[in-house]
């Protein structure tokens, strides 16, 4: 039997942050990715939830949650997962981040090691921008400000794979309109705060917790070449690698889901 997610508000620094809750048993916080909010996980979290406490949180400008100022850094978003984490008063936590909210999982471990059993990075990167991605990222801030709408239309097909986009249409369609409904300085804060990721790397070395990350091999949001040069250097990373481009938890759905079960159970 599914359990309806229990959505919850709390204030953070004056700000309204939004989750949601359903399920019991470990808990496991998913965090969405540039543009998208909790809902996207849905599906994802009614799956989880029969076997764990699935968290799911609206990030700073994103959802429900409000913005928190110009630069919404990584590190400040970790901040806001770590305020979920004390209000529900949780300790150890599995933490799966899609795209930016795997950004997040990893400046949570750098920020607050202690409480993490395991990461894992959906069509994500503990490398930094390159200087050719910080450029594209100062781009996209200059058409946000001139034309949000035509920014977004824009980015959310090429998310997936090519051959794959008449095959999820209405998946497209109802991202974008989701999409859509973020604020100008939402996109702006989260753009400038990824574009100033550190390196990450050395996590997944030192780590004292499980590492897991999916890799779409037509994803052409993330430099999957540097990626997996990165990744053979760390023995404690699992990999798995889809048939698909950015969005892996829609286009390739059943993986996706199958990993992560087998990954929360070690």
């Amino acid at each position: 039997m599914l359990s309806e997610p229990n959505s919850h508000f709390i204030s953070f620094k004056n700000a309204a942050l939004h989750f949601t809750c359903q399920g019991k048993g470990r808990s496991v916080v998913l965090l969405h990715g540039f543009l998208e909010n909790g809902t996207f996980f849905n599906t994802l979290a009614e799956v989880l939830s029969t076997r764990y406490q699935v968290i799911c949180i609206d990030l700073l400008g994103h959802g429900k949650t409000e913005n928190l100022g110009y630069i919404h850094t990584m590190e400040l978003q970790a901040n806001i997962v770590k305020a979920v984490l004390n209000h529900l008063k949780l300790r150890k936590v599995s933490l799966i981040g899609h795209s930016m909210g795997g950004y997040i999982c990893l400046a949570f471990a750098k920020l607050y090691p202690t409480n993490v059993v395991g990461i894992c990075l959906l069509n994500s990167t503990p490398l930094p921008d390159s200087a050719t991605k910080k450029t594209d990222r100062t781009r996209a801030i200059e058409i946000v400000k001139e034309n949000a709408p035509l920014f977004i239309k824009t980015a959310i097909p090429n998310l997936f794979a090519s051959e794959n986009h008449i095959r999820f249409k209405s998946a497209i369609q109802n991202i974008l309109a989701q999409a859509l409904k973020t604020s100008k300085q939402g996109i702006i804060a989260s753009l400038e705060g990824m574009k100033r990721r550190e390196d990450l790397t050395y996590l997944l070395t030192e780590n004292h917790f499980k590492t897991l990350v999916f890799i779409g091999e037509k994803d052409k949001a993330i430099d999957t070449k540097s990626l997996y040069k990165c990744l053979k250097k760390q023995e404690n990373s699992q990999i798995i690698e889809l048939d698909g481009g950015h969005m892996g938890f829609i286009e390739n759905k059943t993986e996706v889901e199958q990993g992560l079960l087998s990954f929360l159970k070690i």
